[in-house]
């Protein structure tokens, strides 16, 4: 028998959490500019760790209690968390508080606003989406909670494979009912049901250096040997089959009149099939461990892995929800599949329920003309908080 009295709280509960989210808007396109003018690319632990103290300083004006998880060599994980009922499994929402961006960037193109659209750097990807999971959380904690626990988790390497928050990550994901991973929305609106896996890697090469007039035959140039393999593995590259290999970095060498003595690339390796990942990684592994240019030796290390993010049922169902939660409020959703990889990889595949690229509006990701929407901001917390609402009374098809 439904308990009327209930409901009716429920239902109050849940116009007081949109009301007040769709009054934030000044408020969270504030704290996205404070957010977007702090550098904090992925190496750069400092940068990343003042966002988390901004963040903090958030939660403790809003009565939240947060945690920080130390990491030595990136920023640290962050943990804010909205209490539910006891012994109901905590509702996660996801996102990494890095960018692609060096420091400096933000003193070159800081946060500004052009005709509706936003620009800094992160200000897609994915600065916004920490600031509408932070309001999500404010607004639940102002207004009673909800029957499950809502966890935010912020984390500081994502843009490089999460080499150190993964484990952190996958701890959460395997005790929460379900996840959002508010990475940007699509240019068109539309958020991510799928997404390919990656590997980064390191290739080193050691050659023999001389001096490249006098005693050229004496050299053994890893920069050839390294020259030979970036056109080996970017032949690799299977558009059909969803699998692209890109060389993105190199060095190598002391002076142009010196046969390089050492050389280094990264490589990135994309594929959409889980059953593909063993067999492209092995021709990679075989083309940076094995020399064609006498005298040189070369080796690869794994430096960062995301796996693949794939439907399941439970994970259509709260798309499907989410998509129609979007046409209540007039906006047509639907979902699509990236080429980029996301945490949501690691939480799916610990058949965990998740949702990607449910943040704000934004496109042009990694440029410099990255841009958000300003209109979305408080428009998407909306859909994920009426979401989140739902799932505290509506009955489930497929336990999720």
């Amino acid at each position: 028998m439904i308990n009327v009295t209930e409901l009716n709280k429920e239902r109050a509960m849940s116009n007081q959490v949109i009301d007040w989210l769709e009054s934030q808007q000044d408020n969270m396109l504030d704290l996205l500019g404070e957010l977007v003018n702090i550098d904090s690319n992925s190496f750069d632990k400092a940068g990343v760790d003042r966002v988390a103290n901004r963040l903090a300083e958030f939660f403790d004006a809003q009565s939240i209690p947060h945690e920080t998880i130390p990491i030595t060599t990136h920023g640290d994980a962050m943990r804010a968390v909205v209490a539910g009922g006891n012994g109901n499994r905590p509702i996660l929402l996801c996102g990494h508080r890095d960018t692609v961006f060096p420091t400096g960037e933000v003193e070159k193109r800081p946060f500004r606003i052009e005709n509706g659209r936003a620009y800094g750097p992160g200000v897609a990807d994915m600065k916004p989406g920490l600031v509408i999971n932070a309001f999500i959380l404010a607004a639940f904690q102002k207004f009673g909670g909800h029957p499950n626990p809502l966890v935010g988790l912020f984390t500081g390497d994502e843009e490089i494979g999460s080499p150190t928050s993964q484990d952190v990550i996958i701890t959460e994901a395997k005790k929460a009912r379900l996840a959002f991973n508010s990475e940007p929305g699509r240019p068109n609106g539309n958020i991510v049901t799928k997404r390919k896996g990656g590997i980064f890697c390191h290739c080193e090469i050691s050659g023999v250096a001389a001096h490249s007039g006098g005693f050229f035959e004496d050299g053994r140039s890893a920069i050839e040997e390294m020259a030979r393999k970036v056109q080996a593995l970017h032949a690799l590259t299977d558009f059909d089959r969803g699998i692209t290999i890109n060389v993105g970095l190199i060095a190598g060498g002391q002076s142009v009149n010196t046969v390089a003595a050492e050389a280094s690339c990264g490589i990135d390796i994309r594929y959409r099939d889980s059953a593909d990942r063993a067999k492209i990684f092995e021709k990679v592994q075989k083309i940076c461990t094995t020399t064609s240019v006498d005298g040189t030796s070369s080796d690869m290390v794994i430096k960062g892995e995301f796996h693949p993010l794939n439907p399941s049922p439970q994970s259509v169902e709260l798309f499907d929800l989410y998509v129609k939660k979007a046409a209540d409020n007039g906006f047509i959703v639907t979902g699509e599949h990236s080429g980029g990889c996301a945490d949501s990889g690691f939480i799916a595949n610990v058949g965990t329920p998740v949702i990607c690229g449910v943040g704000p509006i934004g496109g042009n990701y990694h440029r410099p003309d990255e841009w958000m929407q300003v209109d979305s901001l408080s428009v998407r917390a909306k859909f994920i908080a009426e979401t989140i609402m739902a799932l505290a009374t509506k009955p489930t098809k497929t336990g999720l």
